[in-house]
This record gives structure tokens, C-alpha cells and sequence, in this order.
């Protein structure tokens, strides 16, 4: 293999899925502007899309929500069922509640509204394509909003018992949206140590990323339950 191969095969696959030719065309030249992107395809709906990534291997797709004939959130229930290694990022003018809510719990990596820069696209495609999670500020808030509502669970602890004390004040940090450079600070931790904490609280907890660490957290009231747990035992690395 060439260097010139070998620096092909190392760009991030990208597809687009939105109905309006507009908007797919201005992503697209934003996703080409930067060399470590590769431009695979694009789609005019859902259903175009899941042909597209059967046909191609795709790292990550920017999912439009209201499309036609199959809708971005049903798309993405679908794609990630049959492309576990392929991540959606939700790129969409809409950027209620529900949508926000819905299309994370479909399987979304992240979400973002239309008016993001190229930069910013960039940026979110290379954090969900290493496994991160990505919301626009406007969308963390209207999610925690909406999973907030959710009663306070009857035992906290039952839930947390599978975790450390150490993961759970690094769980109670990644509720707040804190970055593991935040989360290092504040704990007094190495960057290596809080991506093992990371890791290891997604597998304990079976979650697919840190969208959904906080959505689980609010949805079982473990946020309110935040001063309670990192109180604890503090200092305790184990």
C-alpha cells in the first residue's frame, strides 16, 4: 500500500441523509473541505440511506430528522441494528424535546442543528467516530429537560452498586456534560485514568456512549442522587 493509500484508508467514511438537495449539497462541500473526511455518498431519505450504507461501509452519517418515506430517527434505529460499528449524528433544523430525545434513544451518537459550522461538523464527526458523543448546547439542555422529569428511583444504590466509588464521582461528573479533560480537573485524575473510569462504567452499565450515560441518569433520578453518592467515598480510587 502506497502512503497515499494508506492515508485514504485512515479518513473517516461520512454519508449524508437529508431530503432537501440544498442542504446536501452545502454539508457535503463542508465535509470535503477537510482531508481526514471522506465523502461516501449521499441520500434524499432513510430508506436511500440504509441501501447506501448495505452497499458501502460507512463511519458516520449525518442524519437528517423529517424526511420522506422513512424518517432519520427510524433510519437510525435501523442502521445502527445493522451497522453496530457505524454511528448517526443527528444534523437537523429541529431542535425540540422530542426529537432530541428520540433520536438518541434511536441510537444517535450526537446531535446537531443545521446552522453548525463546517469546523463544528468536522469536530462532532471526529469525536462520534472515536466513540464519543456529541450535543449541540441548545439540545443538552432541552434533553435534560425532558428526561429530568423522571421520578427519583426507591434505591439508588441498587443501581450504582456495580460501580466503584471512584466511577461513580466520575459518573456524576459526566451527567453535568463534563469533558474527561473537566472530569480530570476536578477529580484530580489522569486523562488515561478517567477514559478507563469511561470505559469501564459504559460496559458496567451496558450504554453505548456518554449520551447515554446521562440520559439513564436522569431517567432513574441518579442525577438527583449526585451529592449523596460523590459524598460517599471521596479519595477512594478502587
Amino acid at each position: 500500500m502506497t502512503g497515499l493509500d494508506h492515508a485514504a484508508s485512515d479518513r473517516i467514511r461520512v454519508a449524508i441523509a437529508d431530503d432537501q438537495e440544498l442542504i446536501r449539497s452545502a454539508v457535503a462541500v463542508m465535509v470535503e473541505a477537510h482531508a481526514d473526511l471522506e465523502l461516501v455518498g449521499t441520500a434524499s431519505d432513510g430508506g436511500e440511506l440504509l441501501e447506501l450504507a448495505r452497499a458501502h461501509r460507512l463511519d458516520v452519517v449525518l442524519m437528517d430528522i423529517r424526511m420522506p418515506r422513512l424518517d432519520g430517527i427510524e433510519a437510525t434505529r435501523r442502521l445502527v441494528a445493522e451497522h453496530p460499528a457505524t454511528r448517526a449524528l443527528i444534523l437537523t433544523t429541529y431542535d425540540l424535546d422530542e426529537y432530541v430525545f428520540a433520536a438518541i434513544r434511536a441510537g444517535a451518537s450526537g446531535f446537531l442543528t443545521k446552522d453548525a459550522s463546517s469546523d463544528e461538523i468536522a469536530a462532532a464527526i471526529r469525536a462520534v467516530h472515536v466513540g464519543d458523543a456529541v450535543l449541540a448546547p441548545r439540545a443538552t439542555a432541552s434533553l435534560v429537560e425532558f428526561v429530568a422529569q423522571a421520578p427519583e428511583p426507591a434505591d439508588p444504590a441498587t443501581l450504582l452498586a456495580a460501580l466503584t466509588p471512584r466511577e461513580r464521582e466520575v459518573l456524576m461528573q459526566l451527567v453535568t456534560g463534563a469533558s474527561n479533560e473537566q472530569v480530570a480537573a476536578r477529580l484530580y485524575l489522569t486523562g488515561n485514568t478517567v477514559k478507563t473510569h469511561v470505559r469501564s462504567i459504559l460496559a458496567k452499565l451496558d450504554l453505548a456512549d456518554r449520551v447515554h450515560v446521562v440520559i439513564w441518569a436522569f431517567e432513574h433520578g441518579i442525577a438527583g442522587a449526585r451529592e449523596r453518592s460523590t459524598r460517599s467515598a471521596p479519595g477512594e480510587d478502587e
